[in-house]
């Protein structure tokens, strides 16, 4: 998707790029080959990463060669014009690239892997994944990469309950552990990262209402999610969902929610668009991107009232012309599915 974008949006312009890999295990290299920008050759790549026990020198260029080689992909590394360069680094190196410090710290998973923190002049993220708590020398560096983060995207595969017994040892974690090791660090915000591909849209969000009631500044990795970071201010944006096509209507509703402030609201509206996944209106709130509302739409007559409750989660958010109408969009809930995992 990055790639697609990138090259749909910039077109021929060069890209001079940094990409840090945390380990080799597939799930975090398997995209390399699909991303467009690897194979035009005005742009240029500096990889970064660790020199694996199991492959020796030159570890990362070696995955590569192998991710192309015969029978596993249709085209070699030839093929991939962009200049490549690569560095290979260890728990513990702090250097520069381009003005950001960039330190590296090892985390307990399997086979190793690293979690990166980026100082910028617009302020500090953290990108630790795999990563399992309870080994005190691994827990020491996630503090320290974590220290102060404005933000801290981390592994939270695991329910609290699945940590302690079924999937303890796969080097992975949970939101209650990234909730408390936010609040122990002073994060600003909280990515919860890495979730467990049998993890359905609902388990997801259940995580999240429960790490938001601990840490509210909590989030949820989305595809397509962008982290801005600007003066030490953060602004998530959420790709915009449109599952089918919407249909305009013009039906009285009552909505209650939260704003971005983290205070309760409810309030009257019209719902203009529809459709089964989702819907668009204004407001003059604005909802906290991830939060759910109740929305009862008056379907009937004043005579025979008809109302239909639906429970969304709130996806777009964008503050109209006249500055006291904010456009939501929403997609909309199965209440059938199974409650929110709160262990």
């Amino acid at each position: 998707m990055l790639g697609n974008h990138w090259a749909n949006t910039q077109g021929d312009q060069p890209l001079q790029a940094h990409v840090f890999v945390t380990h080799y295990h597939w799930d975090h290299i398997q995209g390399i080959p699909f991303f467009r920008p690897f194979y035009l050759p005005q742009n240029d790549f500096h990889f970064y990463s660790f020199q694996s026990k199991y492959l020796g020198r030159d570890s990362l260029r070696q995955v590569l060669e192998a991710q192309l080689a015969r029978p596993y992909f249709p085209v070699d590394l030839s093929l991939m014009h962009a200049n490549r360069e690569f560095s290979e680094i260890t728990g513990g190196n702090q250097f520069d690239v381009n003005g950001t410090k960039v330190t590296a710290r090892w985390l307990n998973h399997p086979q190793g892997c690293l979690g990166y923190r980026m100082e910028t002049p617009a302020g500090t993220i953290v990108y630790a994944t795999d990563n399992e708590p309870g080994v005190p020398e691994m827990d020491k560096n996630l503090r320290e990469l974590a220290a102060g983060a404005d933000v801290l995207i981390n592994d939270a595969q695991c329910s609290p309950e699945q940590l302690a017994s079924t999937r303890k040892g796969w080097g992975h974690s949970s939101w209650l552990e990234g909730v408390k090791l936010a609040r122990e660090c002073g994060a600003k915000n909280l990515v919860l990262f890495h979730h467990d591909p049998d993890s359905s849209d609902r388990v997801v969000d259940g995580y999240l209402y429960a790490a938001r009631q601990e840490f509210p500044n909590t989030w949820a990795a989305t595809d397509g999610m962008g982290i801005q970071l600007e003066d030490r201010n953060v602004e998530f944006k959420l790709r915009e969902s449109r599952v089918g096509q919407r249909r305009p209507v013009h039906f009285s509703a009552t909505v209650s929610g939260r704003s971005q402030d983290g205070v309760p609201f409810q309030e009257y509206a019209v719902l203009k668009e529809l459709n089964l996944r989702g819907g668009y209106m204004w407001l003059s709130h604005a909802p906290q991107l991830q939060s759910q509302m109740n929305i009862r739409v008056d379907c009937g007559t004043p005579e025979h009232p008809s109302p239909i409750v639906l429970r969304a989660s709130v996806v777009h958010c964008d503050v109209g012309h006249d500055k006291d109408r904010v456009g939501v969009g929403v997609t909309f809930i199965d209440d059938h599915e199974a409650p929110f995992p709160f262990d």
